[in-house]
């Protein structure tokens, strides 16, 4: 009986340390996510387009393939990549990251010159734009596929976020922090964009309901998520700014230049020294404001490299695909 007891001890034992690994791997995912905040909001915001012009049943089955795709890149590509490059590489991840964070701010700084009317049109003038694909199994097969390949990037600036949001530790918790950041990630985002793609069908069935009730708030629904989209649109914007900006300034600093941050850093605290904030609240949105700022002109130096190098050359590879 004793050794029967010593066992269930040992079992028991072993349960709380596996029991408090999975709460290290689902907090420290959880953070890493949060850090990928300006690729995530900005996934769900781009995604809807893609379903647009489809029939309302065929809506979630290409939400779904996207998904599939969407976790295909990080689950089967990218988690491997960044295991190696965390293990035998790390001097590179912070390069990568400021590539990705400058790709983060070109594509915000081309939402807002598009809107402003000043050029930023890369992506709407390419050859055979208007060519029309008349078979809708077709369409649908290079939607998903082009949508795929979309996701691919912001997917691999969201493990390269998240990787470097990471504490240090062994290669297990590494690789399941990361899977746990791509299964929650994933879900979030097309999660919500399956919600928000339907929203408008929910939106008309309640309006042809039978309570006057029901029919005004369907019709509130179906006029509220075009406003929806676009307040989307914008906090993803000023998201991919924000983070975009604030990673070139931390790799810069990881690289030796402590200026910008430094600046940045005094800046913020003065601000929040000066107006008494003691929730720390004005000091953050100090920071992200310039972030932001300092995305902004960078974007705006990188769309011409972006719109006649970056894009043409991305077309020319993957044109075929």
């Amino acid at each position: 009986m004793s050794g029967l007891l010593a066992l269930l001890d040992d079992v028991a034992g072993i349960a709380k340390v596996a029991a408090a690994s999975v709460d290290d791997v689902i907090g420290q995912a959880a953070k890493a996510g949060a850090k990928a905040a300006g690729a995530v909001i900005d996934d769900a915001a781009v995604t809807p387009k893609y379903v647009q012009g489809f029939s309302a049943d065929r809506e979630l089955p290409i939400i779904w393939r996207i998904a599939k795709g969407s976790l295909f890149n990080k689950l089967v590509i990218l988690l491997p990549i960044g295991l190696l490059l965390a293990n035998f590489a790390p001097f590179l991840i912070a390069p990568l990251l400021m590539i990705g964070g400058a790709y983060l701010c070109f594509e915000g700084a081309e939402k807002i010159a598009h809107a402003m009317g000043w050029g930023g049109h890369g992506h709407d003038d390419y050859p055979g734009k208007d060519n029309t694909i008349e078979d809708p199994a077709h369409l649908e097969e290079e939607k998903a596929k082009g949508a795929i390949k979309t996701d691919f990037i912001l997917s691999a600036e969201i493990m390269t976020i998240s990787l470097a949001a990471i504490p240090t530790s062994n290669f297990w918790m590494e690789a399941a922090t990361l899977a746990t950041v791509a299964v929650m990630i994933t879900l979030a985002v097309y999660g919500s964009v399956a919600v928000i793609v339907k929203m408008d069908d929910i939106g008309l069935a309640m309006a042809r309901g039978r309570l006057g009730l029901t029919r005004a708030l369907g019709r509130g629904i179906v006029s509220f998520m075009p406003k929806f989209m676009w307040f989307l649109t914008v906090v993803g914007t000023a998201a991919m700014l924000w983070v975009g900006g604030e990673i070139i300034v931390h790799g810069a600093a990881q690289l030796g230049w402590h200026t910008p941050e430094d600046v940045i850093y005094s800046a913020a605290k003065g601000v929040s020294g000066a107006l008494s904030d003691g929730s720390g609240f004005l000091k953050w949105l100090t920071k992200a404001g310039l972030n932001g700022i300092l995305g902004v002109a960078l974007g705006l130096l990188l769309i011409p490299v972006g719109e006649k190098i970056i894009t043409p050359l991305w077309r020319g590879v993957f044109a075929r695909g």
